[in-house]
Protein backbone atom coordinates (compact mmCIF):
# COMPACT_ATOMS: atom_id res chain seq x y z
CA UNK A 1 0.00 0.00 0.00
CA UNK A 2 1.36 3.41 -0.95
CA UNK A 3 2.08 6.05 1.66
CA UNK A 4 -0.71 8.25 0.27
CA UNK A 5 -3.25 5.44 0.66
CA UNK A 6 -2.06 4.78 4.19
CA UNK A 7 -2.57 8.44 5.08
CA UNK A 8 -6.07 8.47 3.55
CA UNK A 9 -7.01 5.34 5.47
CA UNK A 10 -5.68 6.87 8.70
CA UNK A 11 -7.74 10.02 8.09
CA UNK A 12 -10.88 7.94 7.49
CA UNK A 13 -10.18 5.85 10.58
CA UNK A 14 -9.60 8.98 12.65
CA UNK A 15 -12.88 10.62 11.75
CA UNK A 16 -14.74 7.31 12.06
CA UNK A 17 -13.41 7.04 15.60
CA UNK A 18 -14.58 10.59 16.36
CA UNK A 19 -18.06 9.56 15.19
CA UNK A 20 -17.90 6.45 17.38
CA UNK A 21 -16.96 8.60 20.37
CA UNK A 22 -19.80 11.02 19.61
CA UNK A 23 -22.19 8.05 19.42
CA UNK A 24 -21.65 7.78 23.16
CA UNK A 25 -23.91 10.84 23.47
CA UNK A 26 -26.63 8.98 21.53
CA UNK A 27 -26.19 5.97 23.80
CA UNK A 28 -26.49 8.33 26.76
CA UNK A 29 -29.76 9.67 25.33
CA UNK A 30 -31.10 6.11 25.02
CA UNK A 31 -30.08 5.43 28.63
CA UNK A 32 -31.80 8.65 29.74
CA UNK A 33 -35.00 7.65 27.94
CA UNK A 34 -34.84 4.30 29.74
CA UNK A 35 -34.56 6.17 33.05
CA UNK A 36 -37.59 8.32 32.16
CA UNK A 37 -39.57 5.23 31.19
CA UNK A 38 -38.59 3.32 34.34
CA UNK A 39 -36.71 0.62 32.43
CA UNK A 40 -33.95 0.32 35.03
CA UNK A 41 -32.15 -2.68 33.56
CA UNK A 42 -31.96 -1.06 30.12
CA UNK A 43 -30.60 2.14 31.66
CA UNK A 44 -27.92 0.24 33.58
CA UNK A 45 -26.83 -1.76 30.54
CA UNK A 46 -26.61 1.32 28.32
CA UNK A 47 -24.49 3.06 30.94
CA UNK A 48 -22.12 0.08 30.90
CA UNK A 49 -22.01 0.22 27.10
CA UNK A 50 -21.03 3.90 27.33
CA UNK A 51 -18.26 3.03 29.80
CA UNK A 52 -16.87 0.31 27.53
CA UNK A 53 -16.96 2.64 24.53
CA UNK A 54 -15.18 5.33 26.54
CA UNK A 55 -12.52 2.83 27.59
CA UNK A 56 -11.84 1.65 24.04
CA UNK A 57 -11.75 4.86 22.01
CA UNK A 58 -8.78 6.38 23.84
CA UNK A 59 -6.27 3.58 23.18
CA UNK A 60 -7.42 3.33 19.56
CA UNK A 61 -7.06 7.10 19.12
CA UNK A 62 -3.49 6.99 20.39
CA UNK A 63 -2.75 3.98 18.20
CA UNK A 64 -3.72 5.78 14.98
CA UNK A 65 -2.38 9.24 16.01
CA UNK A 66 -5.83 10.74 15.69
CA UNK A 67 -4.64 14.24 16.54
CA UNK A 68 -2.46 14.19 13.40
CA UNK A 69 -4.83 12.45 11.00
CA UNK A 70 -8.17 13.94 12.11
CA UNK A 71 -7.25 17.37 13.47
CA UNK A 72 -10.47 19.24 12.63
CA UNK A 73 -12.16 17.71 15.66
CA UNK A 74 -10.66 18.02 19.12
CA UNK A 75 -10.99 14.49 20.49
CA UNK A 76 -10.29 15.61 24.05
CA UNK A 77 -13.11 18.16 24.06
CA UNK A 78 -15.45 15.67 22.37
CA UNK A 79 -14.62 13.06 24.99
CA UNK A 80 -15.33 15.49 27.84
CA UNK A 81 -18.70 16.51 26.35
CA UNK A 82 -19.81 12.91 25.91
CA UNK A 83 -18.49 11.90 29.34
CA UNK A 84 -20.46 14.66 31.07
CA UNK A 85 -23.63 13.27 29.52
CA UNK A 86 -22.95 9.59 30.19
CA UNK A 87 -20.99 9.79 33.44
CA UNK A 88 -22.90 12.61 35.16
CA UNK A 89 -26.21 13.65 33.59
CA UNK A 90 -27.75 10.20 33.05
CA UNK A 91 -26.61 8.59 36.34
CA UNK A 92 -27.81 11.57 38.38
CA UNK A 93 -31.16 11.39 36.58
CA UNK A 94 -31.28 7.74 37.69
CA UNK A 95 -30.32 8.78 41.23
CA UNK A 96 -33.20 11.27 41.34
CA UNK A 97 -35.77 9.15 39.52
CA UNK A 98 -35.30 6.24 41.93
CA UNK A 99 -35.22 8.57 44.96
CA UNK A 100 -32.00 7.01 46.25
CA UNK A 101 -31.25 10.12 48.33
CA UNK A 102 -33.22 11.43 51.32
CA UNK A 103 -36.01 13.62 49.92
CA UNK A 104 -34.94 16.79 51.76
CA UNK A 105 -31.37 16.60 50.38
CA UNK A 106 -32.02 15.25 46.90
CA UNK A 107 -31.94 18.55 44.97
CA UNK A 108 -29.02 19.93 46.95
CA UNK A 109 -26.82 16.85 46.50
CA UNK A 110 -27.74 16.38 42.83
CA UNK A 111 -27.01 20.05 42.17
CA UNK A 112 -23.68 19.79 43.99
CA UNK A 113 -22.72 16.78 41.88
CA UNK A 114 -23.50 18.64 38.66
CA UNK A 115 -21.55 21.66 39.88
CA UNK A 116 -18.43 19.89 41.09
CA UNK A 117 -18.42 17.54 38.09
CA UNK A 118 -18.52 20.50 35.69
CA UNK A 119 -15.62 22.08 37.57
CA UNK A 120 -13.72 18.77 37.54
CA UNK A 121 -14.08 18.35 33.76
CA UNK A 122 -12.77 21.90 33.32
CA UNK A 123 -9.69 21.43 35.52
CA UNK A 124 -6.40 22.30 33.86
CA UNK A 125 -4.71 19.78 36.16
CA UNK A 126 -7.22 17.03 35.39
CA UNK A 127 -4.50 14.43 34.91
CA UNK A 128 -0.89 14.14 36.08
CA UNK A 129 2.01 13.46 33.75
CA UNK A 130 1.90 9.80 34.76
CA UNK A 131 -1.87 9.63 34.07
CA UNK A 132 -3.35 9.73 37.56
CA UNK A 133 -6.52 11.80 37.85
CA UNK A 134 -6.67 14.61 40.39
CA UNK A 135 -9.86 14.04 42.34
CA UNK A 136 -12.68 11.56 41.87
CA UNK A 137 -12.97 11.26 38.06
CA UNK A 138 -16.75 11.76 37.94
CA UNK A 139 -17.57 8.13 37.18
CA UNK A 140 -21.07 8.46 38.61
CA UNK A 141 -22.13 5.95 35.96
CA UNK A 142 -20.41 3.33 38.12
CA UNK A 143 -21.19 4.78 41.55
CA UNK A 144 -24.97 5.19 41.12
CA UNK A 145 -25.59 1.66 39.73
CA UNK A 146 -23.65 0.33 42.72
CA UNK A 147 -25.92 2.29 45.08
CA UNK A 148 -28.94 0.83 43.31
CA UNK A 149 -27.81 -2.79 43.03
CA UNK A 150 -26.51 -2.92 46.62
CA UNK A 151 -29.81 -1.36 47.78
CA UNK A 152 -27.97 1.08 50.04
CA UNK A 153 -29.89 3.11 52.60
CA UNK A 154 -30.65 6.66 51.47
CA UNK A 155 -28.48 8.23 54.18
CA UNK A 156 -25.57 5.99 53.18
CA UNK A 157 -25.99 7.17 49.59
CA UNK A 158 -26.05 10.74 50.89
CA UNK A 159 -22.79 10.33 52.80
CA UNK A 160 -20.93 8.49 50.01
CA UNK A 161 -22.17 10.89 47.33
CA UNK A 162 -21.12 13.90 49.39
CA UNK A 163 -17.63 12.48 49.93
CA UNK A 164 -17.20 11.70 46.23
CA UNK A 165 -18.59 15.09 45.29
CA UNK A 166 -16.12 16.97 47.52
CA UNK A 167 -13.23 14.77 46.41
CA UNK A 168 -13.65 16.01 42.83
CA UNK A 169 -12.15 19.30 43.94
CA UNK A 170 -9.13 17.75 45.69
CA UNK A 171 -5.78 16.45 44.49
CA UNK A 172 -6.51 12.91 45.65
CA UNK A 173 -4.91 10.77 42.95
CA UNK A 174 -6.98 8.11 41.21
CA UNK A 175 -5.64 5.94 38.38
CA UNK A 176 -6.59 6.04 34.75
CA UNK A 177 -7.28 2.31 34.51
CA UNK A 178 -5.76 1.93 31.05
CA UNK A 179 -2.93 4.47 30.99
CA UNK A 180 -1.36 4.17 34.46
CA UNK A 181 1.44 1.65 33.98
CA UNK A 182 2.20 0.93 37.64
CA UNK A 183 0.31 -2.18 38.76
CA UNK A 184 -1.63 -2.23 35.48
CA UNK A 185 -1.09 -5.99 35.20
CA UNK A 186 -3.25 -6.31 38.32
CA UNK A 187 -5.53 -3.28 38.04
CA UNK A 188 -6.71 -3.88 34.47
CA UNK A 189 -7.77 -7.54 34.95
CA UNK A 190 -9.55 -6.56 38.17
CA UNK A 191 -11.32 -3.76 36.29
CA UNK A 192 -12.49 -6.21 33.62
CA UNK A 193 -13.78 -8.63 36.26
CA UNK A 194 -15.54 -5.75 38.02
CA UNK A 195 -17.19 -4.56 34.79
CA UNK A 196 -18.30 -8.07 33.80
CA UNK A 197 -19.72 -8.54 37.30
CA UNK A 198 -21.56 -5.21 37.09
CA UNK A 199 -22.95 -6.19 33.68
CA UNK A 200 -24.28 -9.50 35.03
CA UNK A 201 -25.83 -7.77 38.03
CA UNK A 202 -27.39 -5.13 35.78
CA UNK A 203 -28.80 -7.80 33.47
CA UNK A 204 -30.32 -9.66 36.42
CA UNK A 205 -31.61 -6.53 38.13
CA UNK A 206 -35.29 -6.50 39.04
CA UNK A 207 -36.46 -3.52 41.05
CA UNK A 208 -39.09 -5.50 42.95
CA UNK A 209 -36.65 -8.23 44.04
CA UNK A 210 -35.27 -7.86 47.58
CA UNK A 211 -31.72 -8.95 46.68
CA UNK A 212 -29.81 -8.70 43.43
CA UNK A 213 -26.44 -10.27 44.25
CA UNK A 214 -24.72 -13.20 45.92
CA UNK A 215 -21.70 -13.05 48.23
CA UNK A 216 -19.08 -13.31 45.48
CA UNK A 217 -20.78 -10.65 43.36
CA UNK A 218 -20.99 -8.28 46.32
CA UNK A 219 -17.31 -8.86 47.18
CA UNK A 220 -16.30 -7.95 43.62
CA UNK A 221 -18.67 -4.98 43.48
CA UNK A 222 -17.30 -3.47 46.71
CA UNK A 223 -13.79 -4.95 46.66
CA UNK A 224 -12.60 -3.30 43.45
CA UNK A 225 -13.48 0.26 44.57
CA UNK A 226 -11.74 -0.46 47.89
CA UNK A 227 -8.66 -1.64 45.98
CA UNK A 228 -8.71 1.56 43.90
CA UNK A 229 -9.03 3.65 47.05
CA UNK A 230 -6.05 1.93 48.65
CA UNK A 231 -3.68 2.39 45.71
CA UNK A 232 -4.99 5.93 45.22
CA UNK A 233 -4.30 6.77 48.87
CA UNK A 234 -0.83 5.29 48.52
CA UNK A 235 -0.11 7.33 45.37
CA UNK A 236 -1.46 10.50 47.02
CA UNK A 237 0.21 10.33 50.40
CA UNK A 238 3.28 8.12 49.81
CA UNK A 239 4.22 8.71 46.14
CA UNK A 240 7.89 7.82 46.62
CA UNK A 241 7.34 4.68 48.69
CA UNK A 242 7.31 1.33 46.95
CA UNK A 243 4.28 -0.84 47.40
CA UNK A 244 5.22 -4.22 48.91
CA UNK A 245 5.60 -6.97 46.30
CA UNK A 246 3.61 -5.15 43.65
CA UNK A 247 6.25 -2.57 42.74
CA UNK A 248 6.61 1.12 43.26
CA UNK A 249 4.53 4.14 42.45
CA UNK A 250 6.53 7.20 41.54
CA UNK A 251 5.87 10.52 39.92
Amino acid sequence: MSEANQIRNSVRAGYALHVATAFGAVAGMIALQAVIDGRWRDALLWLIFCQVLDGLDGPIARKIDIGIHAPKIDGHVLDLVVDYITCVLVPIALLIRLELLPAHYQTVVAGAIFLTSALWFARTDLETDDHWFNGFPAVWNLAVPTFLIMDLASHTVLIVSSILCISQLTNFKMPHLVRVTHMRSLTLPLAVIYLVNLTILSWDFVASAPKHYNTLESVILIGFPIYLFLISAWRTWFPKVKLPILGGITG
